[in-house]
């Protein structure tokens, strides 16, 4: 279905050479993949439980349901199962499909000539079995050949799955080991597809490796941002920093260690009457849930109380030093070990300079080989 649509809106735009279309191809069938892979890890990351309300005040869709809200235990745990399901079971699907459906699709066309011979035969009034030793090229083109596209499905998984062991790294950090045990699996199912289901591809010349590597950029770049906001926010990593250093046991203290947190679980939960609504004895008159919330009998109930904004202001805090620290990082590691060696620049240009210098030459002899014939004057000098 995204083939089609992706075909269809480039047909539309009418590029104005193959590598256009090609780019804007690739490019559309991986916002299509991409949207739909990690739709559900964002939404768990970033929206589950962020809009459910209070107890007392719920927040419910057309004032019915209500809205889903997280594990006790938080959304990061949530986002760690969600991450594992897809990376184990989408490279197993993934490796299946490419070497099991050649499998069967080669065996059943070898089922159809076989049976097409036995018919021959039969017409023939042949009934012994005669085994035909077909050429290697006739056996070669009964093999399943290449898609068109074969080489964009290609690097669209690759790119995906470095999209899966960096974004959300920070929640699931087993996700780049399964990425490499998947990649050392699927180099071998990879050379045995290609050697004996597959035909041989036609070769085709490349500069590079085309719009594939902006989009490798705008991964890591949404990676960074990702896994700040995953430990900013979707984490209990902000919340715990900042009891322990402004409202846990060791505020005054030179000291910060295990017993700084004591507290931080009843400091984390708020307070909810439940006598306001239901008619429930003193004893279990009230509950307690995740939040940062004044307590029923306080001056304005349940409102934030001071330390929501504080945890909410080291979480911008957080997210800002960390995308600048990161991509300071980033940026002199790219200024410390660039592109081209700077012995390779240099040849470069001095092959430019040479290049140059020859076309000079050879243009001015030819000039003067023109004025000599016409009789004219002519001088050592560019004229």
């Amino acid at each position: 279905f995204n083939f089609m649509i992706t075909m269809s809106v480039n047909v539309v735009e009418h590029p104005r050479t193959e590598s256009e279309w090609e780019n804007s191809f690739a490019l559309k069938m991986f916002l299509f993949q991409f949207v739909n892979l990690n739709s559900s890890t964002f939404y768990i990351a970033f929206f589950l439980g962020r809009f459910a309300g209070r107890p007392g005040k719920y927040n419910k869709l057309f004032n019915r349901w209500r809205l889903e809200e997280c594990h006790p235990s938080g959304c990061l745990i949530d986002l760690c199962l969600q991450m594992g399901v897809i990376m184990v079971l989408k490279q197993i699907w993934n490796n299946f499909m490419e070497l099991g459906y050649p499998l069967l699709q080669n065996w059943w066309s070898r089922r159809k000539i076989k049976q097409t011979e036995r018919e021959e035969r039969t017409r023939g009034g042949q009934n012994v079995e005669i085994k035909v030793q077909l050429p290697q090229w006739d056996i070669d083109w009964n093999l399943q050949p290449m898609n068109a596209h074969g080489l964009v499905d290609e690097y669209l998984e690759m790119v995906l799955q470095f999209g899966f062991t960096t974004i959300f790294v920070a929640a699931f950090p087993l996700a780049p080991l399964l990425a490499l045990l998947n990649n050392i699996i699927e180099i071998r199912l990879d050379a045995y597809k290609f050697v004996t289901q597959w035909r041989r591809p036609m070769p085709a010349r490349a500069t590079d490796i085309g719009i594939w590597y902006g989009i490798l950029e705008g991964i890591g770049v949404l990676a960074v941002i990702t896994n700040a906001f995953v430990i900013a926010i979707t984490s209990d990593y902000i919340p715990r920093f900042v009891y322990a250093f402004r409202y846990g046991p060791c505020v005054d203290k030179e000291y910060h260690h295990e017993k700084c947190l004591r507290g931080y679980m009843n400091s984390s939960l708020s307070v909810f009457d439940m006598g306001e609504r239901l008619n429930v004895s003193e004893e279990s008159r009230y509950c307690r849930y995740r939040d940062y919330r004044a307590s029923p009998w306080s001056p304005v109930p349940y409102d934030f109380t001071l330390q929501f904004w504080h945890v909410l202001a080291a979480r911008l805090a957080f997210i800002i030093v960390f995308e600048h620290l990161v991509f300071g990082i980033k940026s002199f590691i790219a200024y410390l070990i660039p592109d081209m060696p700077k012995s390779l620049c240099d040849r470069m240009r001095r092959e430019k300079y040479l290049m140059q210098e020859m076309m000079y030459e050879a243009e001015l002899e030819h000039l003067q080989k023109e004025r000599k014939k016409n009789g004219r004057r002519y001088h050592h000098e560019w004229p």
